[in-house]
């Protein structure tokens, strides 16, 4: 069994709060705390599942916190789940077979793109479409074609998810917000979808016993003080702090591919 230093786990649950705050308000927190958990040495599989460990307990608290502000559409993101663990399970087949290096040429375009659309769209904005806002978002009319869209692209998202992982929650909370929800309802709406995979791949590491508890558990508490702050934080400022964070969490994956390209 892998040895991790009190020092480093120190650090480490540092460096995985602030993955949790991330991830509570725009997805994307694994490239901090996956990242971390290479950088100190950790086997791929073991830092892969102790990371899983740590962030599903984080997922389930930012789920509850907004939860309780009521900021989930539930009919909308239970529609999706199945299609969401089918296509994860997809994807991780295809990630045993195939090298990611297609997908990571198709991110280098997608990704400036999405940047985009994010900048460009207001918040606030109410047009008619697949998610019709009233005055409540809670009593939105959701058309047939909405549910349609979104369980298309959870499929490919879970796909996504299983073949090379990093920003699935970033792309569920841009998915939702182009399809008419505010930023702050796409965010907690991701979370569902978001827990229900991490839950999957968490009992998995569990039954296969490559979870280092002695990282995972204190990660998972700072995990869990992390998407408690940044969820907090993400319902008190709502849009322009979701916003911000998307933004930064999509230059990260990005650098992130560039780096694997060329080192």
């Amino acid at each position: 069994m892998t040895s991790v230093s009190i020092p480093v786990i120190v650090i480490l649950t540092l460096l995985v709060g602030l993955a949790g705050f991330i991830d509570s308000i725009a997805g994307g927190g694994g490239l901090v705390s996956l990242t971390s958990l290479y950088a100190v040495g950790l086997p791929p599989v073991n830092a892969v599942s102790t990371n899983k460990f740590s962030m599903t307990f984080g997922t389930l608290f930012a789920a509850i916190n907004y939860g309780k502000r009521k900021k989930i559409i539930w009919r909308l993101a239970l529609s999706s789940v199945l299609f969401a663990l089918v296509g994860s399970s997809l994807g991780a087949q295809l990630a045993l077979r195939f090298a990611s290096t297609v997908l990571r040429y198709m991110l280098l375009f997608v990704l400036p793109v999405l940047t985009f659309l994010t900048l460009k769209k207001k918040e606030g904005e109410r047009k008619d479409g697949m998610i019709v806002l009233r005055e409540n978002p809670l009593s939105l009319s959701i058309t047939p074609l909405a549910y349609v869209v979104s369980a298309i692209a959870s499929f490919l998202i879970g796909v996504y998810d299983g073949f090379f992982g990093p920003g699935t929650g970033t792309f569920y909370t841009i998915l939702f917000s182009f399809m008419g929800l505010p930023l702050i309802y796409s965010a907690g709406t991701t979370k569902i979808l978001n827990l229900t995979s991490n839950i999957a791949a968490f009992t998995t590491f569990v039954v296969n016993g490559t979870i280092i508890y002695s990282v995972g558990i204190p990660c998972a508490i700072s995990s869990i003080i992390g998407n408690l702050i940044g969820s907090s934080y993400a319902l008190k400022r709502e849009g322009k702090a979701i916003k911000k964070v998307l933004v930064v969490v999509i230059a990260l994956l990005y650098i992130k591919i560039l780096a694997e390209f060329f080192l």
